[in-house]
């Protein structure tokens, strides 16, 4: 099978990678960035392709000769790159964090009779997952709760962070509106808002706040009190929350001299050199998905843990791995003719 995976970076190129590794699949990686693509130049079983997937008619002649995509872009360019593939009679898997709902696009995705996995990553995707099979297990879901977060094992100031996905759709994390369910009804409050304090064995203290990453849970599970929230070192909720009041995070052009620029755009070219993971830096996953409900009248809990690290053999991060070995598991699912509902599915 000729697979196509579109973006070769932090997640993109480990998921090329894994896909090639075994032989099963014709892999090409395309990216409009050469320097991305020069990673993955040398890997048996991976084809690389210089080319702007933003452009609708460029996306369309490229995914023309490949039977499933991988979409690895970021946020902003998923739902429209998605449309475009579905349009194309492409079967998907997509890990784009794209604000837009997924499920609008079923329609046309089970007109054209392809199968789309969305949000297949491991938060929005293996949470997503947990938190439906948790809920498979008992009679009355009454809560499902998400804790998750990327950092670096060495925590330099003064963000003690790096950005383990694509940094624009970091700073969403920060500024998107935060939706959850709460006594079995929608509440929307601020990114960042409700902050507490976690201790994890083998890693410490970690502050959590309200992030958007219940995703489509917020309608296709029923629970009494359904949430996510993100993970950081402690202080950096305050850090974020200075920016984003500020208006440094604001997509508004001001006049600078003369020249229209956003805040955004200005704050990016400062932070993400900051946030940049190097190569043989190393970096952890965690994640905590608990359910709690009644099954045959009694009270039960179900909990998982995550705590994957860096592969220093591999050189891959870790956000990387929990991230596309998911997405290309799907994939394998998918190939394999083990998965074939067709039109736009999510994880649960």
């Amino acid at each position: 099978m000729k697979i196509l995976v579109l973006g070769a970076g932090l997640v993109g190129a480990p998921i090329a990678k894994d896909l090639a590794r075994d032989g099963e699949f014709e892999v090409t990686s395309a990216d409009i960035n050469p320097e991305a693509l020069s990673t993955l130049k040398d890997i048996p079983g991976i084809n690389t392709i210089r080319a702007n997937v933003a452009d609708k008619a460029e996306l369309a002649a490229l995914a023309n000769g490949f039977q499933l995509v991988v979409s690895a872009v970021p946020g902003h360019m998923g739902f429209r790159a998605l449309e475009t593939l579905i349009e194309c009679g492409k079967d998907v898997v997509d890990i784009a964090f794209f604000p837009e709902d997924m499920f609008a696009l079923d329609a046309k995705a089970r007109a054209a009779g392809v199968t789309v996995v969305c949000d297949m990553g491991v938060a929005p995707g293996m949470s997503n997952l947990l938190i439906g099979y948790g809920a498979s297990l008992l009679d009355t879901l009454e809560k499902g709760i998400i804790y998750v977060g990327g950092l670096p094992v060495v925590r330099r100031w003064p963000y003690e962070y790096k950005a383990v996905f694509s940094p624009i759709d970091v700073i969403e994390e920060y500024t998107r509106p935060a939706r959850y369910i709460d006594n079995g009804r929608l509440v929307v409050r601020e990114a960042l808002s409700d902050p507490e304090l976690m201790d994890f064995p083998g890693i410490g203290t970690l502050e959590a706040f309200n992030s958007d990453g219940l995703r489509t849970l917020a309608t296709t599970i029923k629970g009494d009190y359904l949430i996510e929230k993100t993970l950081r070192y402690p202080g950096h909720i305050e850090k974020m929350a200075v920016l984003r009041e500020t208006g440094f995070f604001s997509k508004e052009p001001i006049d600078i001299n003369g020249a229209m620029i956003t805040p955004l755009e200005f704050t990016s070219k400062l932070l993400f050199p900051k946030w940049k993971l190097e190569e043989g830096e190393e970096d952890f996953t965690i994640m905590q998905i608990i359910t709690e409900g009644v099954k045959d009248g009694v009270r039960q809990r179900y909990t998982w843990n995550l705590l994957d690290r860096y592969d220093k053999e591999s050189g891959i991060h870790s956000m990387a791995r929990t991230t596309g070995y998911t997405a290309t598991m799907a994939v394998r699912l998918i190939a394999g003719g083990l998965y074939t509902h067709k039109g736009i599915s999510a994880p649960e």
